[in-house]
């Protein structure tokens, strides 16, 4: 299976620069996985789709304000860090921009010395382990000081740092937003409740390594950068209910997908857990628990759309893809939503 494969032509001006005032007035295409038969929506149509006894599974991480423009002490040339994963010790593997200034002992100083990192040694990839040093609590200073790693191909400043996260965001740790989420809003959520749909929350803090691109021609040699995830008792006993009713999984968002469907046993069942996940899923592959999916438009050649094309069979989305392209749906981050039910 070719990367190339999975590669459709996106105009520039199609790409979701700003989010919507209103979460849930966003664009919903709902895709049938078996047949490719398309219809067009709104978000909050959503709750239309989803019947009583149905369990909606959701990732609650939330977006740190994880890139941080500093100086290098010694020289006072401009370098940026993008935290990536918190280790022990306040260490954190980074991404950081131009690396060449950035060789273990160099230190840079965040906010005239709020914050300083000195690099300790370089992993893989480039990325630089960062030791900070600072007097309080990091989440505030990071709050202060820190902005929103928005993905490259937004190119507008975003005014509200809570609207690159969803409603519900609890735990603070992704680099990246779920976003599939950001079309939900309180009372919709609320509404879904009432309707007897179950909403069991799970964590994935996602990386960047879910946007990077493939680089390889044949798919299968992709190798998934691991991220953390956490699944609670109670939201796994809800999944668990769920299917052994008959009743439907549907995740919000790749991300959800990916934590419960590395958590699963070979019977389709979970348990609280928690560890670090490089699953990567393209055609071929069985879903153990995942019945319906709430996803965004993703990037040509993405692990993303693989992801989605192994639930509703490539030809299926690429066609679907055509179709919203034509439609002038949104697409990406702040862009329209899919529903493959």
């Amino acid at each position: 299976m070719k990367t190339s494969d999975f590669y459709y032509d996106l105009p520039e001006e199609l790409i979701a620069q700003d989010p919507l005032e209103d979460r849930s007035s966003s664009r919903l295409m709902i895709l049938d996985k078996e047949t490719g038969k398309t219809e067009h929506h709104v978000f909050r149509e959503i709750i239309d789709e989803l019947n009583p006894g149905d369990c909606l599974v959701i990732n609650d991480t939330k977006v740190i304000p994880a890139r941080l423009i500093g100086a290098k002490e010694d020289t006072g040339a401009k370098i940026e860090v993008l935290l990536l994963k918190r280790g022990a010790d306040d260490v954190w593997e980074t991404l950081v921009k131009p690396g060449k200034k950035a060789r273990p002992g160099a230190r840079i100083s965040f906010g005239d010395g709020l914050l300083v990192g000195e690099v300790m040694d370089v992993v893989e990839e480039g990325n630089r382990l960062i030791h900070f040093e600072y007097e309080g609590i990091f989440e505030e200073i990071l709050d202060q000081l820190g902005q929103m790693p928005l993905p490259p191909y937004i190119t507008h400043q975003l005014q509200d740092k809570d609207r690159y996260n969803t409603v519900y965001a609890v735990h603070s740790g992704s680099a990246a937003a779920p976003t599939a989420g950001l079309h939900f809003t309180p009372e919709l959520l609320e509404e879904i409740r009432a309707k007897g749909v179950e909403i069991a929350p799970v964590t994935l803090h996602v990386g960047l390594g879910t946007f990077r691109p493939v680089k390889v021609d044949d798919v299968e040699h992709h190798h998934m950068h691991s991220e953390f995830y956490m699944i609670t008792e109670e939201s796994a006993q809800k999944i668990n209910h769920a299917k052994e009713a008959g009743h439907r999984v549907i995740c919000v968002g790749t991300t959800s997908c990916r934590t419960i469907e590395s958590a699963a046993d070979e019977n389709g069942r979970l348990k609280e857990c928690s560890g670090w996940t490089e699953i990567f899923i393209y055609p071929g592959y069985q879903f153990k628990i995942l019945d319906a999916l709430i996803t965004n438009f993703h990037l040509p050649e993405s692990t993303l759309i693989m992801l989605v094309s192994a639930l509703a069979g490539k030809e299926h989305v690429m066609a679907a893809y055509e179709e919203a392209v034509k439609e002038r749906y949104r697409f990406f981050s702040f862009g329209d939503a899919m529903f493959i039910r």
